[in-house]
Parts: C-alpha cells; structure tokens; sequence
C-alpha cells in the first residue's frame, strides 16, 4: 500500500478525533486551559501591579531627580498632619480596571522617551516640562479628575469646615462642572514657567 493511499484514512482517523473528542481528551484539554488561564492572568496582574508601586515609577533618575524630588519636599500629599500619603501611581493611575488599563496603555509613551533619552538631563526635562505638565493636565480633565476623586469628592467634603474662599470655589466648581485639576495645578509638583494665564 502507497503512502498516498493511507493519507485518507489518517485524515478521515483525526478529522473523527477532532469531531469527536473522548472525554479524557476534553477534560485534559479544559484543565489545561484553566491553569493556563491562571498562570497567564496571575503573571499578567502581578506585573501590573509591580509596575504600579512609586519604587517602579522612580526607578528611572528622569522621574526621580525632577517631579519626585519636588513632591517630596513640602507637599500636602508627601507628609502631612494625618500621615496618609498619596504616592505617584495614586495621583497618576486610576483604580478601575478599564481606565487603569487605558492609562497604562497612554504611559508606554513615557517608556518609549525613556528609550530615546528625551528628557535624560534636568535641561531637556525643563525645556519639555509646560508640555509634560498641559499634557498630562489634559488627560486629568478629559477623566474629570479620576485618580482625585479616588480620595476627595465634592459631595463628602464638609464645606462648613472649610476657609470662606475654599468653600466658594468649591461651590463654583461644583455649578459649572468643573474638575479638581482645573484649580489645583502644581499640587504636587512645580508648575511649568511660561504658563499661559488661563492655566494658573
């Protein structure tokens, strides 16, 4: 019997085999993909998470040497009265998976500069840095603030306990939609020179 006689009935024999599949077979193939599934889910997660530590964020001396010394020294979220402290991934990362996913996506951008040294000395980061800082503003106010308001809202602030000026501009904020980062620039970091007034 030639070899080409036998390729139909090999190819009938696996055509029935993948038809239909013994039980075995399935049950090795579903156990397969579940543990598959968890290690690939698992692994996925636990990198998404390392990359989500402030260790992570200033492992580079570009973030380091320049927006992180300036958080650290003197801000409200860095050390305060409470000693609650917002680190990088809090004010830069939002807590939902989706958005989260999203931003990280955005965020590859900067690993890409990394690369490409655009911002490697304090000369190139300030040369860059009003269209880091209305960059990143941007994409603040386009998620209305989301990774503020993993901590501050509108609605659990009591405005009785804040200063006269505070409260009104709360208020305001609050009628004509307004987001956090729309008056709170510069909260954790120098604001860029040569703004443009109407982002100060």
């Amino acid at each position: 019997m030639s070899t080409s006689d036998s390729r139909p009935g090999l190819l009938k024999r696996l055509c029935g085999g993948l038809c239909q599949p013994s039980r075995f077979s399935l049950g090795a193939l579903l156990l397969f993909g579940v543990i598959a599934g968890v290690v690939l889910w698992g692994g996925f997660n636990t990198l998404l998470e390392a990359t989500n530590k402030e260790a992570f964020c200033i492992s580079c001396h570009e973030m380091k040497d320049n927006v992180y010394k300036e958080y650290s020294e003197n801000t409200i979220h860095y050390t305060n009265r409470t000693g609650v402290r917002a680190t990088c991934p809090d004010c830069h990362v939002p807590k939902e998976w989706w958005p989260k996913m999203k931003r990280k996506i955005q965020a590859s951008r900067e690993l890409y500069g990394k690369v490409m040294g655009t911002i490697d000395t304090r000369e190139k980061f300030e040369a860059k840095r009003l269209q880091l800082a209305q960059s990143e503003w941007a994409r603040m106010k386009a998620n209305d603030s989301l990774e503020c308001r993993n901590c501050h809202t509108l609605t659990s602030m009591d405005k009785e306990k804040q200063k006269p000026r505070a409260k009104k501009s709360h208020e305001l904020a609050a009628k004509n939609n307004e987001t956090c980062i729309d008056c709170h620039k510069g909260i954790a970091h120098h604001k860029p020179k040569g703004m443009p007034e109407d982002e100060e």
